[in-house]
């Protein structure tokens, strides 16, 4: 292999600092070694073009050295050698017949590629939602379908006969209707479309890039443009229906959930005819000069497919144009769809397997069924993960389950009335599935409804973690099963029966026609009155936690609440919360050939390797991490424990709403934005907590004060409204250094100030270089409330890492029902694991914030850490000191004390003024050279 210090790195667009050479070089022997990696790189410092640069160059050389693999073996066994027969060589020429031609074969032949009669009977339970109404069943009787003058009645909603098979084996059920009640996924309908993906080969090795949000996947593309690789290899970009949809009918919907439904509604298999649940909807309304000879239905010849997936060489001419382009992110892939006018949802999908580089996020990749519904092979090719300082949390989060009492009534309500209308239409195994249901839904609603205190319930709230008038509890899944007498179903069998009957669509299909009957009026697309998704989705969520429930005792919990409806609180639910990760993650290891976990604070690695590949020891995993380039008297981190008038900062949870510490806040705010120039960021644990300082400082005029110096700016809480926000907040201080304020000398503004929340948008991937951040204040250590009990019950599981089942239980033997105090009591019993994750949790997400301002080798930035624990003897208390888990970087340069504030406005005036000063400088000398 060549040497580390002889690599080149072509394509990087300027000449790299030493650090980013040594990063590149990390990358790239992790790639060649395989396995698993960690690399860190402190933010801002060129990470995302270290990665490009080094990955895709390690991608392109692998290319290379195959081809020429190919060739020597070509060389060697020639096929136009004389010792070869001629079968052979008429069988390898065959295989290189050109596509089209083989497209003209097929064509003239009359039959479809058998790749997709083989992957139509593939498809993940977690897809049997996504098609509302496929595959409508054929009459019973004669086995045709009914014609477009037929009536429909309720015996449209009647389940096909299902029979049960030997109950020796799982999931015996199988249904009469022909096929065998084979549901066709978004991918097979794909192909079944026209959209010719056997025209574009599956590239011989690609590379996967995953990050978090799709500002960072937009981030990346960006970064990419500034590449020769952008223009020499096929990239894609993936993103959410929500994001990549132009079907504005289908936009209007709003809510992601809906959006996918709706979308996939619009896949049927029939062109020709509006969906017969609809008409079977509209029929009741109908009006009489819509009505044919006899009273029937005239229908129009309408097609229910999406009009953005109507025209397949639309879809081609998109794929072309893309082949064309340099890179193209979301936006990019929105307007060329929009242009052509066809759906960049899919059509970047469609390009998935020619492409040597797919860019997507989390939830494409880490998901199983979505990885299986996008058709993403790992086999042999490259993952590599950014923003992975939280991916053991974000990866188990995604095979949690919900469901909320009101979707539990909704469901069980409906399935009651379907019941009831065809009990005696239906044959046993269908009327057994359906009772079993019933059972399930009525023993769940008695576990969450308030009253379960009396009466027959009163057995569920025993089982509980905590006191019987607990609002909140969790259980293990076995102890949830016993506890509601329902251990003895077979829950795989009753999903089995799920997936294959149809009886979702036939209940949630019934029940809306009653709904709208009952109500008296039409549905509309887009009327706030028709939510086709509620059912689904409630019916989606049960199905959901019943596949949770078949899970492995330990793998996870049962969190269950009861808390009432109203006061802007949202009702009762059960949830299963995933504590497993490894088995998880497994999948991708065990598949790729590489998979590299980057991010700008990873440590402690310890817990990372704990939780998601325990089986790897310390030395079989890789570990890199690099320097900041940006020299030490461009940052000022200082600990801050006392503000103006000399009150400690004490932001612990007791503390922090007292009207004392949060005025002290208040006139540190106001003497900051004196002393510091252009934009400061002032982040807090919690929008609650934001909220509760602005009213505050409100009511007491200091936000008066801030103002007459700095434009005050606020983090809303819809993502939607993030964009406006911060435009107005980078105009303001452009305005400031542009001069444009100070020719109004009736204001005095020298920039603008950002009340932003940890772990909101803004902490996690929004730059603010230069100006736009100059300070980061950092209001008290902002650690998730112990009243969070899936996160107690995340902490109890990582302290008993490793241990036996029963250590573990005798570990925590007291119940915990959603309490502070509780909580505080587990975290203090915590020997390590779980307290050192509850501390990671908290400094990571500092960590995130403060990172958030240097983003360059010019760049200058202030952070102040407010709280006085960050200044308090690392020797006293009973967790570990917070300025231990600062980035190296930051760490060095902390001014850990300061005996008063006087020390800390000196402190900011000298920096402020010596960068400043030369940043003057840099700029002349730049002029004059």
């Amino acid at each position: 292999m060549e040497e580390q210090s002889e690599r080149k790195f072509p394509a990087f667009p300027f000449k790299p600092y030493s650090i980013q050479v040594d990063f590149m070089n990390a990358l790239y022997q992790s790639l060649d070694r395989g396995g698993i990696s960690m690399l860190e790189s402190p933010t801002g410092t060129g990470k995302t073009l270290s990665i490009i640069c080094s990955a895709l160059q390690w991608l392109v050389d692998r290319k290379e050295k195959q081809i020429s693999e190919n060739a020597a073996d070509s060389s060697k066994n020639p096929l136009g050698s004389d010792d070869e027969p001629d079968w052979m060589k008429n069988f390898v020429a065959s295989k290189e017949t050109p596509i089209e031609e083989k497209k003209d074969i097929k064509n003239k032949l009359g039959h479809r590629s058998m790749r997709f009669t083989k992957n139509r009977n593939k498809k993940p339970f977690g897809e049997l939602f996504n098609h509302i109404g496929e595959g409508e069943e054929k009459d019973k009787k004669n086995g045709k379908g009914k014609s477009d003058g037929e009536e429909l009645n309720d015996e449209e909603f009647l389940v096909e006969e299902y029979e049960s098979e030997e109950e020796g084996s799982v999931g015996c059920g199988q249904s009469k209707r022909k096929g065998g009640g084979v549901y066709l996924s978004s991918s097979d309908e794909e192909k079944d479309d026209g959209f010719d993906d056997e025209d574009e080969e599956e590239a011989a090795l690609k590379i996967y890039f995953c990050s978090r949000t799709h500002s960072q996947l937009s981030q990346f593309v960006k970064e990419l443009r500034k590449t020769v690789f952008a223009s020499q290899l096929k990239v894609v970009c993936l993103g959410s229906r929500k994001s990549l949809c132009i079907n504005e009918e289908v936009l209007k919907l709003g809510n992601a959930g809906r959006i996918n439904e709706r979308c996939l509604e619009l896949q049927k298999n029939k062109k020709d005819d509006v969906s017969k649940m609809k008409v079977v909807i509209m029929a009741a309304f109908v009006s009489p000069e819509d009505l044919g000879a006899g009273g029937r239905i005239r229908r129009t010849k309408v097609s229910c497919r999406c009009p953005m997936l109507q025209k397949h060489k639309l879809q081609k001419q998109f794929r072309r144009e893309i082949y064309q382009e340099d890179s193209l992110d979301i936006e990019d892939l929105v307007q060329l769809g929009r242009r052509i006018g066809t759906c960049p949802y899919y059509g970047s999908r469609s390009m998935v397997p020619p492409a040597d580089l797919v860019v997507l996020p989390y939830q494409s990749l880490l998901s199983k069924s979505s990885r299986e519904s996008l058709g993403l092979k790992l086999k042999n090719n490259i993952v590599i993960i950014d923003e992975a300082h939280n991916l053991a949390d974000s990866l188990i989060s995604m095979y949690d389950s919900k469901i909320t009492l009101s979707q539990l009534e909704r469901v069980h309500s409906q399935i009651g009335k379907y019941f009831e209308r065809f009990r005696n239409l239906l044959g046993p195994c269908n009327r057994r599935y359906i009772q079993t249901l019933m059972v399930l839904t009525r023993a769940f609603l008695q576990f969450l409804h308030l009253e379960n205190s009396k009466g027959d319930a009163n057995t569920c709230s025993e089982g509980v973690s905590g006191a019987k008038s607990a609002n909140d509890g969790s259980m293990a899944i076995n102890e949830f099963l016993f506890s509601l007498n329902i251990d003895n179903i077979n829950l795989v069998k009753l999903l089995r029966y799920i997936k294959e009957s149809n009886i979702v669509h036939k209940v949630s299909g019934y029940g809306e026609k009653m709904a709208c009957l009952y109500n008296g009026s039409t549905l509309k697309d887009g009327d706030e009155s028709y939510d086709e998704g509620s059912s689904l989705s409630a019916f989606q969520a049960l199905a959901d936690m019943l596949l949770s429930l078949t899970n492995n005792d330990g793998d996870g919990r049962i969190i269950i609440s009861r808390r009432p409806t109203g006061s802007g609180q949202e009702g009762g639910y059960l949830k299963y919360v995933m504590l497993i990760g490894e088995k998880i993650f497994s999948e991708i290891l065990d598949k790729a050939h590489a998979v590299v976990l980057a991010g700008g604070t990873l440590q402690p690695i310890e817990e990372t390797r704990e939780r998601l590949f325990p089986q790897l020891t310390p030395d079989q995993l890789h570990f890199f991490s690099c320097s900041h380039i940006v020299p030490p008297e461009s940052i000022l981190p200082v600990a801050v424990s006392r503000g103006p008038s000399g009150r400690c900062f004490d932001f612990s949870y007791s503390s922090r709403s007292s009207p004392e510490v949060v005025e002290e806040l208040g006139l540190l705010l106001s003497n900051l934005v004196t002393t510091v120039p252009e934009g400061i960021i002032v982040f807090f644990s919690s929008f609650d907590y934001e909220g509760q300082v602005y009213d505050a400082w409100k009511a007491s005029g200091i936000l008066s004060r801030i103002s007459k110096k700095k434009h005050v700016f606020r983090e809303p809480r819809r993502n939607t409204d993030i964009e406006v926000v911060l435009k107005e907040y980078k105009n303001t201080i452009d305005a400031v250094s542009n001069g444009d304020l100070k020719a109004n000398p009736t204001l005095h503004i020298n920039g603008a100030i950002l009340l932003a929340v940890v772990g909101g948008k803004i902490s996690e991937g929004i730059n603010f270089s230069d100006g736009m951040g100059r300070c980061i204040v950092m209001v008290g250590l902002p650690y998730p409330s112990p009243s969070d009990i899936e996160l107690i019950e995340r902490v109890k599981h990582i302290e008993g890492l490793g241990e036996t089942n029963s250590s573990k239980a005798s570990q925590f033997d007291e119940h915990y029902n959603s309490d502070v105090k509780a909580g505080f009591g587990i975290l203090r019993s915590c020997k390590r694991r779980g307290k050192d994750y509850y501390e990671n949790l908290c400094m990571k997400a500092v960590n995130q914030s403060i990172g958030r301002a240097i983003r360059h080798v010019d760049d200058y930035a202030a952070i102040l850490l407010v709280d006085a624990r960050y200044a308090a003897d690392s020797t006293k208390g009973s967790f570990s000191h917070p300025s231990n888990k600062l980035p190296q970087w930051i760490k060095a340069r902390l001014v850990s004390k300061t005996n008063n504030y006087g020390e800390v406005h000196r402190l900011l005036h000298q920096f402020f003024k010596f960068n400043k000063k030369r940043g003057t400088q840099q700029t002349q000398a730049s002029f004059q050279s």
